[in-house]
């Protein structure tokens, strides 16, 4: 079985039936999401009495996703743990055990379609809309944040963002410049960051000292969540996983290009005005040369 053939995370096992849960469940699923993975970890009393539910209602909830009991359920999280704290030599060894004997090329492209296909069948459109409602309102200022190698993303998406309206800004890689930017960021504004495995403890600390200051948290992140996501009014959980020592942004970077798509058709008349009045700063910066 390839690593892209796996089974679901927990996670994404609990959104698939999200529809079908009852109250109880429902409560589960907000504890577990609150501190995923770590929140079902410990024991089955425990959890029951965080989520304010009966012991049997977590058996129940256990099964009802695939699972043959709670220990069951447990070694999943367990597994999604030490996934999440891969590093791209264990990731390498990993993927070339399973390797076929395709071309890299076309075990790639088959990775990349089957993340993005995943991430689609379960993402919750309704938090992809609530995002693209914050980012379109003109009343918040927006920052974002990337990770060493999602930085790359963030700036991508303020780049365009940037194109289609005011108050857009991307805080720095540099980690000492972050507390002058903290100081900018309001009630009301919006924090949209990504963080995927290994998660940024540094970026956790910044979101925890944002929501005091009365920020709205937006996370993209992998399937198996990073620690944000308790802090985040929306969370979009994406695939990543591809047949290298690296993880893939493909489907990160598609995401980012939706929200800016989504973003300008919002807006549409008064983001034609700015590209409108942009490309004719450029059309004169470019005769002044």
């Amino acid at each position: 079985m390839s690593p892209q053939q796996r089974s679901a995370t927990v996670a994404e096992r609990l959104r698939e039936k999200s529809g079908e849960l009852t109250a109880a469940e429902r409560k589960l699923m907000a504890t577990l999401f609150a501190n995923y993975p770590m929140a079902g970890l410990v024991s089955i009393t425990e959890f029951a009495r965080v989520a304010e539910v009966s012991t049997p209602s977590v058996l129940r909830l256990a099964k009802k996703l695939g699972f043959a009991g709670f220990p069951s359920f447990q070694e999943e999280l367990r597994t999604e743990l030490s996934a999440q704290l891969q590093n791209p030599i264990s990731k390498h060894d990993r993927w070339a055990a399973d390797a076929p004997d395709a071309h890299i090329l076309n075990r790639f492209a088959s990775a990349a379609l089957e993340n993005l296909s995943g991430s689609l069948k379960l993402l919750d459109h309704r938090a992809f809309d609530a995002t693209v409602g914050l980012l379109a309102d003109r009343k918040r200022r927006i920052h974002v944040a990337g990770g060493r190698i999602t930085q790359a993303i963030a700036s991508y998406l303020v780049t365009h963002l940037q194109m289609a309206r005011p108050g857009v800004s991307l805080l720095p890689a540099t980690h000492s410049f972050w507390p002058q930017y903290l100081l900018d960021i309001g009630k009301q504004d919006v924090l949209l960051m990504f963080d995927i495995r290994r998660y940024d403890a540094r970026m956790l600390e910044f979101a925890a000292s944002a929501e005091v200051r009365g920020a709205r948290i937006v996370l993209i992140t992998d399937q198996w969540i990073s620690p944000i996501a308790r802090l985040a009014v929306h969370t979009l959980p994406l695939r990543i996983e591809a047949p290298s020592s690296w993880d893939s942004n493909i489907v990160p970077l598609f995401v980012a290009e939706a929200l800016v798509a989504a973003t300008v058709n919002a807006n549409w008349r008064e983001t034609e005005a700015r590209i409108n009045e942009l490309e004719s700063l450029s059309e004169t910066g470019r005769r002044n040369k």
